[in-house]
């Protein structure tokens, strides 16, 4: 099956992460010509990839949306990878592990907030699950500036025994949740092998992932509002991974 990615980011991070089949890239007729609009061209033209310019209402109805900013790719399907990649990517870099997993988040923008912020730390990879969740389509990738097309993502039918699997894989389980015991993200050694765990938009991790987790963490809130949105907050945990890391 084919599908059709859309804005300047979103197709230029696919074209150069190479790792989708791409058919037909298709420009707005009168687009001005910039410098990511040039490498897009050249690197479809490198990969001989059609190019056809359309009216912007045409390319609307190809996109399927107008915010393609004058440019869409059609391509083959994005393409999942399973978590045993990316534990040997970790290897490979001889790196401990760190994995993101997200616990039936289903608004687009926040999962593709959470994939460029996982891709601009290092991680390793990205586990979803294949049901009542979001998972990599065309509005994600567009929403992560094209950051999804260079990170392994892996779709789970059931998280809790994932993260089971991990666990025997002797990594560490950190769930992010204000909940009774919880500590503080600082507060807690985010160098060992890890999974950080984020909950959904509504109703945060479910008990049965929340019960395999081997800690819980917090952030602190000093304001009027008691919750942060799920994309921030996943976002701080991975920075104080970095910066526990890099430190």
């Amino acid at each position: 099956m084919r599908e059709t990615l859309y804005g300047r980011h979103a197709v230029c991070e696919s074209l150069r992460a190479a790792r989708r089949r791409p058919y037909r890239l298709v420009m707005a007729k009168g687009t001005v010509q910039t410098t990511i609009t040039e490498e897009i061209i050249s690197l479809a033209q490198a990969q001989n990839v059609r190019v056809d310019t359309v009216s912007r209402n045409e390319l609307a109805r190809v996109a399927g949306t107008d915010q393609h900013q004058g440019v869409a790719l059609e391509t083959s399907e994005y393409p999942y990878t399973s978590v045993d990649d990316m534990l040997d990517l970790a290897q490979a870099r001889e790196e401990q592990p760190l994995l993101l997993l997200l616990d039936l988040i289903q608004d687009v923008r926040n999962v593709g907030s959470l994939v460029r912020t996982a891709e601009a730390v290092g991680v390793h990879g990205v586990i979803v699950q294949d049901r009542r969740a979001a998972g990599i389509t065309p509005a994600t990738v567009n929403t992560s500036s094209g950051a999804s097309e260079h990170l392994l993502i892996a779709q789970v039918t059931n998280l809790a025994q994932e993260i089971e699997r991990l666990k025997t894989a002797e990594i560490w389980i950190a769930g992010l949740e204000d909940v009774s015991g919880a500590r503080l993200y600082t507060e807690v050694s985010l160098t060992v092998p890890l999974g950080i765990v984020v909950g959904s938009e509504s109703d945060g991790l479910r008990r049965l992932v929340r019960d395999r987790c081997d800690w819980m963490m917090r952030m602190p809130m000093r304001g009027h509002i008691n919750s942060l949105n799920a994309a921030i907050a996943g976002s701080i945990a991975l920075y104080e991974v970095l910066r526990q890391r890099t430190s």
